[in-house]
């Protein structure tokens, strides 16, 4: 197995050479870019496992790069750096798909301990069932890969979570700060926003007219839930 490739986008030449060199100690290979422009194509042309990108980049901040990341179907997990702690930044960073969110200063241990559970995350489907099929949905835990009518779905690894902890509990709904905690780590309603948003788009992603789901459900009052198989009235799209 080769070692695993970061990309490290940091406009900081000193922090992202230290990063560069605790990523050397902890086992892998990382390249450097210092700008936004440079980071986003490097992360278009390369094949990496993970990218750590800053929030404050010269050209592009780490939104946009994240966002155009996310728009041509790069689902690579982002760890975000950023000096900004005002919680409306990291609601926007986790509507744009951004995975995780570290704050200014911060230690390098803390930083590679994150690294490790987002790549175990996205390489490990641990003790999950074999598959789940619920109607034309199919999901494939230990490919991390969900299939609509044999398509494969384009999701972002945290609307992979979220799909398949509700396919795997279908029926048993979940509050949005359930979500939060299971999905985000978090345990504060300042992020629920969060959980809306990725509810949607998912529902873009697998429902014939996200208007009137048939697969995730919102339960009023309470949160939502993934229907059961037998609730299913499946429309061809028109």
């Amino acid at each position: 197995m080769g070692t695993t490739h970061l990309l490290i986008v940091e406009d900081d030449k000193d922090l992202a050479k230290l990063i560069a060199l605790n990523a050397t100690d902890a086992g892998f290979s990382a390249d450097i870019a210092h700008s936004g422009r440079e980071g986003l194509k490097k992360a278009l042309d390369g094949e990496y496992a993970l990218i750590i990108l800053d929030f404050m980049l010269p050209e592009m901040d780490g939104l946009q790069v994240c966002k155009s990341l996310r728009q041509k179907d790069k689902h690579i997990p982002i760890l975000m750096l950023t000096a900004r702690s005002d919680e409306i930044d990291k609601v926007l960073a986790f509507e744009l798909g951004v995975d995780d969110y570290l704050t200014k200063p911060f230690s390098v241990r803390e930083l590679f301990a994150r690294v490790k559970a987002l790549l175990r995350r996205a390489a490990d489907p641990g003790d999950e069932q074999s598959s789940v099929v619920i109607g034309e949905l199919q999901i494939l835990p230990e490919k991390r890969k969900a299939l609509l009518r044999g398509e494969a779905l384009e999701l972002t690894s945290k609307e992979y979570d979220l799909l398949y902890l509700l396919a795997c509990n279908a029926g048993k709904p979940f509050s949005r700060e359930q979500l939060l905690d299971r999905i985000w780590d978090y345990q504060t309603s300042a992020y629920e926003h969060t959980v809306t948003s990725h509810i949607n788009r998912l529902r873009s992603k697998i429902e014939g007219n996200p208007a009137k789901p048939i697969y995730l459900l919102t339960v009023w009052g309470v949160g939502y839930r993934f229907a059961e198989a037998n609730e299913l009235k499946i429309v061809e799209p028109i």
